[in-house]
């Protein structure tokens, strides 16, 4: 009998275990433990718009910040970014998880991001988002999330928003399965986005190699590979990821586009100063920066 309780006790307790376990993962989406701290007073504000997607036949979310100033010069046009989320992330991810007004402000204060308008599209395709896999950014069987991407919320930007016009001042990136996402669509969309990053991201995809940004890239006309410009970096911890984008990187570099590439201490996880949101939080500083040299190689910038 008493065996028996003790056994008894033991299932309970894997069963409680187990319960809070889906919830941690499936239901809060496994949060970061020691998430990083957004700042107060950015004078920053996000705001969260809707638009009618032909391409997937529903009314889609974006996020949406407006540079500092933006009410103030009616006449000024600003450069664009799009970031794209991960897996189990929607578009208030980069602000929730990430800290993104505080990067951005630190960024405008130091001059080494040009204001610009951030958008944050809601990648999920039409299986909606879940941990058990990564969103499709691509045309496919669950939705064209591409066209909507690359597309569709281009000409909504450009249209709802003082937005400068040529490829060169846009900018697509994300992280970890939207850098993949980042590239997928970019690459197909050049005359949108000029300039493509990626935080331990990859660049193959079970889907084939019509999704694969390493095979894509190698069919790019020479002119496309002139205007391109990319920014990559991958976490120590994330191995295939870094192995990934190290071989993009080496692709990248035998195709004669230019290209950066740094790897990192970290990647995914749960806690860690150089781990998960944390990691990310701290990297968007790089690529941003990187972001705002190429806007600010172009001396016309402030007279678009």
């Amino acid at each position: 009998m008493k065996n028996y309780k003790i056994l008894i006790s033991i299932a309970g307790a894997i069963a409680i275990l187990t319960t809070a376990g889906y919830y941690y993962v499936f239901i809060l989406g496994a949060p970061q433990l020691d998430p990083p701290q957004e700042q107060a007073g950015t004078g920053l504000k996000f705001q969260l718009a809707t638009f009618q997607s032909q391409a997937m036949g529903t009314v889609r979310q974006y996020g949406v910040i407006l540079p500092p100033g933006y009410y103030k010069n009616h006449q000024k046009r600003y450069p664009v970014i799009f970031l794209l989320h991960g897996g189990h992330d929607d578009a208030r991810a980069y602000v929730d998880k990430y800290a993104l007004l505080d990067v951005l402000h630190q960024l405008y204060k130091n001059g080494k991001l040009p204001p610009s308008i951030v958008i944050t599209p809601d990648g999920n395709d039409n299986r909606g988002s879940s941990p058990l896999y990564d969103p499709d950014y691509f045309d496919g069987n669950n939705g064209k999330i591409g066209t909507l991407i690359g597309s569709e919320l281009v000409q909504v930007v450009k249209s709802q928003y003082r937005a400068l016009d040529k490829p060169k001042f846009w900018a697509l990136g994300g992280l970890s399965s939207g850098g993949w996402g980042a590239f997928n669509i970019g690459l197909r969309y050049l005359n949108n986005f000029n300039i493509l990053f990626s935080h331990s991201g990859y660049f193959t995809d079970n889907s084939g190699p019509q999704n694969s940004p390493q095979q894509i890239v190698q069919q790019l006309p020479i002119q496309d590979r002139k205007r391109l410009r990319v920014y990559l970096d991958a976490g120590f911890n994330d191995t295939n990821f870094l192995a990934s984008t190290k071989a993009f990187h080496e692709t990248l570099n035998k195709l004669g586009i230019a290209n950066v590439f740094h790897a990192f201490p970290g990647g995914h996880g749960l806690s860690g100063a150089d781990i998960g949101w944390n990691y990310f939080h701290k990297h968007l500083k790089d690529s941003l920066s990187y972001v705002g040299n190429q806007f600010k190689k172009d001396n016309n910038l402030n007279k678009e």
